[in-house]
């Protein structure tokens, strides 16, 4: 039975994930392994064991709006994401663009080598300035072969996707639009949601563009739905930002 999750603060993520500037400062101009220890692939690390898997990485800073990599592009780095927020997005042979996934910090991405791939199948923009490690491609086996908990984390972020992805075609084969998007906005809450006096925000902008192209619909139906749940007090959606004020009624509505 669908129902959202209240956001929980993982061990692996930092207690602010937006880039401020003191998070950036931590990571600068040397990585800071402190910093770095609070996520859980790199947690269980000795001193040396931290020191000779970070040391080959570089700090890779992006403003809002620039990407990382692009779709297409070789895939020369992999990169685990310190802090901010970054969305994947795919170019499809017909030229539409769809949200394949939001990455979150403490979490690997590009990792096109592991998928047996030499170029990136998507382009990751930052939605807010943020900060990852980068590695070289070619050191991706030897630092999975060293460290196996590297490669589980990996391997739960990949699985983790899979089941979203598996979701979102289940929801675009069998559900209404209003669902698809209460669906939508439900993950959001849990991997991103901040409890405030309003209700549970998400803590990072996302546009009505962003929703339409994780569910499958156009703006104007995204935009004409979100108003009718602000009417009807279910979200508060204001400035790229949104409120869920009502769980248990976002809840009903997915399931029904």
């Amino acid at each position: 039975m669908f129902q959202i999750k209240r956001p929980i603060i993982s061990s692996h993520k930092l207690k602010d994930t937006m880039a401020s500037p003191h998070i950036l400062d931590s990571v600068a101009p040397r990585l800071d392994q402190v910093a770095i220890r609070r996520f859980d692939p790199f947690s269980t690390m000795s001193d040396a064991e931290l020191a000779e898997t970070v040391d080959p990485a570089h700090k890779h800073t992006i403003s809002h709006g620039q990407p990382v990599f692009r779709q297409g592009d070789v895939a020369q780095h992999f990169y685990f994401l310190l802090c901010g927020r970054l969305k994947v997005v795919q170019l499809t042979k017909s030229g539409q663009q769809i949200v394949v996934r939001i990455v979150h910090p403490g979490e690997f991405f590009g990792v096109a080598k592991a998928l047996k791939r030499t170029d990136y199948p998507g382009t990751a923009l930052a939605v807010v300035d943020s900060v990852a490690l980068a590695w070289n491609s070619a050191l991706w086996d030897d630092m999975t072969a060293r460290h196996p908990n590297l490669t589980m984390n990996a391997l739960h972020t990949v699985a983790s996707h899979l089941q979203e992805m598996h979701a979102r075609v289940c929801e675009l084969s069998t559900e209404n639009v209003e669902r698809r998007i209460a669906h939508a906005i439900a993950r959001l809450v849990e991997r991103a949601g901040r409890e405030t006096q309003d209700g549970i925000l998400i803590d990072f902008p996302i546009t009505r563009q962003d929703i339409a192209e994780m569910t499958g619909t156009t703006l104007s139906t995204v935009s004409r739905m979100l108003s009718a749940w602000t009417d009807r007090g279910l979200i508060k959606s204001r400035r790229l930002r949104i409120t869920v004020c009502d769980p248990d009624k976002l809840t009903r509505l997915a399931r029904e």
